[in-house]
């Protein structure tokens, strides 16, 4: 089996535009989530959400950009930052039909539906815009990406909830290990935020209310205080490598990815199952051919629900043993939000981070840790560490779809 390597990254996200500003907002411990606007909340009853000031100008022209959903705006933006890092697309004779798109989201196009159905419903017109469908089907977003830069490679577009873009990944590792690809671009994006999917989550009861002291500190992952998740927006892009063939063209190489884990829980379509989770962590561990105390930091899923932080724990402390008092977990959804189908390629990119440059980002606002969610946290603060060996990122969707990634130092 051929190694992959991670030569280019890029991220969208309410931390910052780019990689290097993601950065420094997790070193910081900084939060992106605030208020909503009025105009994106209306009566759904959310109050919280981690948005990005967005303006897609200096990227798209004008007419361009209008027809693209901010869904897809996201995925080409941080595909590019990934792609000119890598310097792989340089050579203009790279051959495209020997590079894929491996791509993951949960809502697709929201903002498209939602203006349709407005028109339809709410204004009583029946006439929509033509591109509505190809605006707004979950797979826009990666297949314009793959048009953007003439990809003809191996395509793969997932949509399992929260394990999208993590799922994403770890196909198109194993799409470059088989053969098939000599890159890949993986990653992931959501733009979510519109009072249509909103409504439907407040639903679920699932959402956090505003924290009243600092909205900001809304999100308190593995905390006493916890009270839900909260929505976020964003993309995270990678390019993955055949390792040689980076290695012959002289990229720089963040990371090796070695596991992925994938299974499923199989016994209920909201609620968290610890087994399924440990299945997916044993997986890529395995594959990975490493053991727990190889494993220097865990991005942890961490969603800040009474139930998924605590079965989360017991899933870790359950794989790593002994193990699990030292290896440092965060759950940095606690400063950018929950972007469903696009968290797992920006929690990647977290864990990767902690990994090229030895700062552990850390679980915000993290003051009273849950007894019930006994690991080695590393709360409020970022710790600088000696790079790790390896480092691992969980995804654990509704429907029990359950992905871990391991990546090491190359």
């Amino acid at each position: 089996m051929r190694r992959v390597a991670v030569t280019g990254a890029g991220v969208v996200s309410p931390l910052g535009t780019t990689l290097q500003e993601f950065h420094d907002s997790l070193s910081a411990g900084r939060s992106g989530i605030r208020r909503l606007a009025p105009e994106i909340t209306e009566r759904s009853g959310v109050q919280v959400g981690a948005t990005i000031d967005w303006n897609p100008a200096g990227l798209f022209k004008e007419a361009e950009a209008a027809n693209l959903d901010r869904v897809a705006q996201f995925a080409l933006a941080a595909a590019g930052q990934a792609i000119t890092e890598s310097g792989l697309l340089a050579d203009a004779g790279a051959p495209r039909e020997r590079i894929g798109v491996s791509w993951g989201t949960g809502m697709g196009g929201a903002h498209t539906t939602e203006a349709s159905y407005k028109q339809v419903y709410g204004a009583g017109e029946w006439r929509v815009r033509p591109l509505t469908v190809v605006m707004g089907m979950v797979n826009a977003a990666g297949s314009n990406v793959a048009v953007r830069h003439g990809l003809r490679g191996p395509f793969g577009n997932y949509s399992t909830a929260c394990s999208s873009s993590a799922m994403a990944l770890g196909e198109a590792m194993r799409t470059i290990a088989a053969g098939r690809a000599d890159a890949m671009i993986a990653g992931g994006a959501e733009a979510l935020l519109v009072p249509g999917v909103l409504v439907a989550w407040q639903a679920l009861r699932t959402l956090a209310p505003a924290d009243a002291a600092d909205p900001a500190a809304s999100c308190k992952p593995f905390d006493k205080r916890r009270g839900g998740l909260v929505l976020g927006e964003g993309a995270a892009a990678f390019v993955l490598e055949e390792e040689s063939r980076a290695r012959a063209r002289g990229a720089k190489i963040y990371a090796l990815l070695t596991g992925y884990g994938n299974s499923c829980d199989a016994v209920h379509m909201s609620r968290p199952d610890r087994d399924g989770q440990v299945r997916a962590m044993k997986e890529a561990l395995a594959e990975a051919q490493l053991s727990p105390p190889d494993i220097g930091y865990i991005n942890a899923h961490g969603t800040a629900t009474a139930v998924g932080d605590v079965v989360e724990a017991e899933a870790i402390n359950a794989v790593f043993g002994a193990a699990a008092r030292e290896v440092p977990v965060s759950s940095t959804k606690s400063l950018h939000g929950h972007l469903l189908g696009g968290s797992g390629a920006l929690e990647f990119a977290a864990a990767l981070l902690a990994l090229d440059r030895g700062i552990l980002p850390p679980t915000g606002f993290l003051e009273q840790p849950d007894p019930a969610c006994a690991v080695r946290h590393v709360p409020r603060v970022a710790e600088r560490v000696d790079k790790p060996r390896a480092v691992m990122s969980n995804s654990f969707a509704f429907g029990g779809s359950n992905v871990v990634l391991v990546a090491e130092r190359p």
